[in-house]
């Protein structure tokens, strides 16, 4: 498996950069794009990389935010048949909360409709291809998770906090063991591992690539999920875009060279 960061806030070089998460995969013979980041960057990053976007056979949304949603208009204009895949949850409907206002980070508004003829909505479990499948969250209270990082659902007129029906991992089966790709881990880093495990109990996870949403955490409180993710017995973590580089630095103290940055251009090989 190889996996290239086409867009993330950190670049080097001349690539470009964002609030975003957009990952090219190739595994077993088949492309994937994972996200599409918040802007057209991901496509002109790919571009500079002599990576072709037409040649991608699927794309699959992690969660229904605009900073890894709001690019699928330009990956459609460069790739003519390859599907998207979101969680059947999935709406333009996720608002995040300051202070008493209520500010819209969804889809871009109307991409669902416009674009419905290339979605294609999907239940948990969902197989892609041999090795290459879609796992939704299953642990129960992540409402809490959703009020603590101020993220809200729009339903019937009111807000209600955010229990991520929206969000999926991709999981990849390698000869190392499972990859793991969960963008935001809204839903909590150890908990999507923990869920993985008991959905694939006789697999060993190997990695997890993507962002762990700490940018609002404590100290205290990021230290205190490293000791969970280091009880799960995973080999190697990948992340970047919305852990926030302060909560970085954390895991990395704690976790050691098992911890990586994630940066715009950045391959990863398994």
């Amino acid at each position: 498996m190889k996996a290239i960061i086409l867009i993330d806030n950190l670049t080097k070089g001349v690539l470009a950069a964002e609030w975003g998460l957009s990952v090219y995969i190739e595994h077993q013979d088949h492309k994937i794009l994972l996200d599409s980041g918040a802007s057209d960057r991901f496509a002109r990053n790919a571009e500079a990389l002599g990576i072709d976007l037409a040649t991608v056979e699927c794309g699959i949304l992690s969660h229904a935010h605009y900073d890894h949603a709001d690019g699928m208009g330009a990956f459609f204009e460069r790739n003519t048949e390859a599907p998207f895949f979101l969680r059947k949850g999935s709406k333009e409907n996720c608002y995040g909360k300051r202070w008493i206002f209520h500010k819209y980070i969804g889809i871009h508004r109307g991409f669902l409709e416009k674009y419905k003829h290339r979605i294609c909505y999907v239940e948990d479990g969902y197989q892609i291809f041999p090795g290459v499948s879609l796992l939704a969250h299953h642990t129960e209270g992540l409402e809490t998770l959703g009020m603590q990082n101020h993220l809200y659902i729009r339903q019937n007129r009111r807000y209600i906090p955010d229990s991520f029906a929206h969000e999926q991992s991709l999981i990849l089966d390698t000869e190392k063991g499972l990859v793991i790709c969960s963008s935001c881990s809204h839903g909590g880093a150890d908990n999507i591992i923990r869920e993985v495990e008991a959905a694939y109990p006789k697999r060993r996870i190997h990695a997890m690539i993507g962002g762990f949403h700490l940018y609002h955490t404590s100290p205290e409180g990021v230290r205190a999920l490293a000791a969970r993710i280091r009880s799960t017995g995973i080999e190697r973590i990948y992340t970047g875009h919305c852990t926030g580089q302060p909560a970085f630095e954390i895991l990395k103290e704690e976790l050691g060279d098992q911890v990586c940055q994630l940066c715009t251009g950045m391959e990863i090989v398994v």
